[in-house]
């Protein structure tokens, strides 16, 4: 993500695009943002594009990060022995029901504290339907989480983690959407969080068990 200047750079193009959407996203705005000296942003990103690429990049990150803090807090399963070559893979809850307390942890925080950035992403996901290439950072930046996000799930036992992390990833969506769009002052995700959990990993130990690899399904 780079040092401490590029990221209050990131930071400020974020809440450019939150409050403004892209056509408000100039090196100008940015550095005026970020309370820089005029040209910073450029000296970092020397075109649109990779400034774009730049702020999906710094949004996984920062979604990482929070993963990271909440689950912190959980019971985990043991992580495995590290791989050479290989950055070390995310934090994994111990099951089930510790699973959907850390998402709606994640949820209540981009729809609270976070906002910015999920008004930033919406900024970019409206952009893209009349310009597809303004989409290529965030397909790639959704891509990138939703394998990180199908790795969490291949360690609690999901026979098709690819799958049931894309079912996951349009709840959380949409209940982040229906939370910035139509807010509720009594908003609590975790029910739905926690059904759709339970009937993706229905069959997975509470007990915090270590586990050697994903579980394979149950045969007749």
């Amino acid at each position: 993500m780079g040092g401490g200047r590029r990221r209050e750079v990131l930071d400020a193009a974020v809440e450019v695009l939150a409050n403004g959407g892209l056509r408000r996203l100039t090196y100008q705005a940015v550095d005026s943002t970020a309370g820089v000296p005029p040209g910073t942003t450029s000296n970092h990103f020397r075109n649109r594009n990779a400034l774009l690429d730049g702020i999906v990049a710094h949004l996984e990150a920062l979604d990482r990060a929070d993963w990271e803090r909440g689950v912190g807090g959980l019971p985990q399963v043991q992580p495995r022995p590290p791989e050479p070559d290989r950055p070390p893979g995310p934090s994994v809850p111990s099951g089930p029901d510790d699973l959907a307390v850390a998402l709606a942890g994640m949820v209540r925080r981009l729809v609270g504290p976070g906002r910015p950035r999920t008004t930033a992403r919406y900024a970019l996901s409206l952009e893209a339907v009349a310009r597809p290439a303004v989409g290529e950072p965030l397909r790639r930046g959704h891509a990138s989480l939703l394998d990180w996000g199908a790795g969490i799930l291949a360690e609690l036992g999901s026979p098709t983690p690819a799958e049931h992390i894309r079912t996951l990833a349009a709840l959380l969506e949409g209940l982040m959407f229906q939370q910035v769009t139509l807010p509720e002052d009594d908003f609590d995700p975790l029910p739905s969080i926690r059904t759709a959990v339970h009937a993706i990993l229905p069959d997975v130990p509470e007990d915090g068990s270590d586990r050697t690899g994903p579980a394979t399904p149950a045969t007749a």
